[in-house]
């Protein structure tokens, strides 16, 4: 107050002694103030204090709540966490749930994605609705479709290590009870892309009646499906049977237990005419080399089986290594939501053979030229192929005094000697072997190092099939094609057959107009070295 005091009378003098006594009694009163002020100051700072504790108090009641409310989650997992959010407000309850509404779109496109690589990766080429997953291993047979231990253990034997291309995508489509025509190249596996779903579906054997039918174009080839189909079903009681002559005279099918039924067109479509047979029963209905069963001369032994077959739930597939348009159109026509499936690129010979073109000029050349060539370098097995009957029979008499181990078939021959033929060339018993185009389609013959169409082909996909009979299973092979100058309007045909399997072509060949064929088979000259005038002679 001192200090107060000199401030409010800054500039005059005060006498204390004189005012002494005022002075005392306005000291006193001063104090007494101070007094009544640091007293207020105290009760309103006591005042104050409760409340600051409630509010501490009040604001860790809410800290605590906040706290409780904000747990950690640990672990966190779509379906947990929106679990916990049903008790946990309606904002974090919302986000749950649209996290896991998004969650199996999501599980659904990875999946879409996973299977689309892997088909990118074997070259499988796939068209439909709701395709299933190709398969992995063999091993998924089991624990996704329930494929019995004898079906794996056969696979194993054969050498069946992993699925080929065709095998990955094929097979589910048929477990999953689905319609399909394939088109894979040659020696690529396709007949156990068939027989396997259809034991796997089949189950167990019955004595009901024919569950299942395989046509194939040719006897050979059904002969084939048929042993290998029976490889497979080793150590069960299944029945395999091929349709021959003998079976479709004197068999009861009634009381024969047959659960696979193999055959050609023509022998199956006469025992139904002879009300033999009863396909009403039928799940399965298989065409081998479908674009061969369409062609016009087997369109009506083929409408004629697909009618008797009157399962409405039947399931129908096509399997070729060829696929026209005209064929695709058909097979829709009969089937039902069927997925479409290209190994590879459509129509196109196999990678694994190294295919030439070697210019003969006549018909004495191309004889000159095989000849020279089974001198120079015979690496048998060696299949010849010729565009008829007569040719075969022909080009047979020139070689066999030649010192070649050589054989001939074709659809003259019964079908005894035939068998003969083809048992020969696989037991290495013949070298080179003279054929039509009888068994130019589906026949596996092992390890068959070349094919020479002495003949030009009559078309590209008979040109596919032929070479096919080489470089099978991943093997390496050689196909040679001998020309004319008559076959040289059609050069381009197979010119572009060769290069779409990475082949090499003249430039010239590729210059030439495409031409479009339906059957190429001029009327050639006899197959023989020998000039003409001692041919007269001979005669005479």
């Amino acid at each position: 107050m001192e200090k107060s005091a000199n401030f409010l009378f800054g500039g005059t003098n005060f006498n204390r002694k004189k005012f002494a006594p005022d002075f005392a009694k306005f000291k006193n009163r001063k104090e007494e103030d101070d007094d009544d002020d640091s007293n207020k100051k105290l009760s309103s700072f006591e005042q104050e204090k409760p409340e600051q504790e409630q509010r501490v108090s009040s604001s860790s009641k809410k800290r605590k709540r906040k706290s409780a409310n904000s747990e950690p989650v640990e672990g966190f997992d779509v379906f947990k966490s929106s679990k916990k959010a049903r008790s946990k407000g309606k904002e974090v309850e919302q986000d749950a749930k649209d996290e896991t509404l998004e969650n199996p779109k999501k599980e659904f496109y990875r999946r879409m994605e996973q299977d689309a690589l892997a088909r990118k990766q074997y070259n499988i080429h796939v068209s439909g609705n709701n395709i299933p997953p190709p398969l992995k291993s063999f091993t998924e047979l089991s624990t996704r479709y329930g494929c019995k231990k004898y079906i794996l253990r056969n696979l194993a034997e054969l050498g069946f290590k992993v699925p080929t291309p065709i095998q990955r995508q094929a097979i589910p489509i048929l477990l999953s009870g689905r319609e399909c025509f394939a088109c894979a190249p040659t020696g690529s596996g396709k007949t156990f892309a068939f027989i396997c779903p259809m034991l796997i579906k089949l189950k167990r054997p019955s004595t009901d009646g024919i569950r299942a039918i395989i046509l194939s174009p040719a006897r050979e080839l059904a002969a084939q499906t048929a042993r290998e189909g029976k490889k497979l079903i080793k150590g069960s009681k299944f029945a395999i049977r091929l349709m021959t002559k003998p079976l479709v005279k004197t068999a009861d099918f009634s009381k024969l237990q047959c659960d696979v039924l193999i055959s050609t067109p023509l022998r199956l479509k006469r025992a139904i005419k002879a009300k033999k047979i009863d396909l009403s029963k039928v799940e399965y209905l298989v065409l081998d080399e479908s674009d061969k069963l369409f062609e016009q001369s087997m369109l009506k032994q083929i409408d004629g089986v697909v009618k008797a077959c009157s399962n409405p739930s039947i399931i129908r597939s096509l399997f070729s290594a060829t696929l026209p348009d005209s064929v695709e159109e058909l097979a829709r026509s009969i089937m039902h939501d069927a997925v479409r499936v290209i190994i590879g690129r459509k129509n196109t010979a196999s990678e694994t053979v190294k295919q030439k073109l070697v210019f003969a000029g006549t018909e004495e050349g191309k004889l000159l030229a095989l000849r020279q060539s089974v001198a120079q370098s015979l690496n048998p097995p060696v299949l010849i192929f010729v565009q008829s009957k007569e040719r075969a029979k022909e080009l047979y008499d020139e070689l066999k005094c030649d010192n070649i181990r050589v054989g001939v078939i074709h659809s003259d021959l019964p079908p005894g000697e035939r068998e003969n033929a083809v048992d020969s060339f696989r037991a290495g018993e013949t070298w080179v072997l003279i054929a039509t185009d009888v068994i130019a389609r589906g026949m596996d013959f092992k390890g068959i190092n070349c094919v020479i169409n002495y003949d030009f082909p009559d078309s590209a996909s008979a040109y596919i099939h032929r070479i096919g009979r080489s470089g099978r299973a991943g093997r390496s092979g050689e196909a040679i094609t001998f020309y004319t100058e008559e076959d040289v309007p059609y050069l381009r045909n197979i010119a572009n057959t060769m290069t779409s399997s990475g082949c090499e072509v003249p430039s010239w060949i590729l210059t030439l107009k495409k031409k479009k064929w339906k059957k190429h088979r001029p009327k050639r000259e006899s197959i023989s070295i020998r000039p003409k005038d001692s041919k007269i002679e001979q005669a005479e």
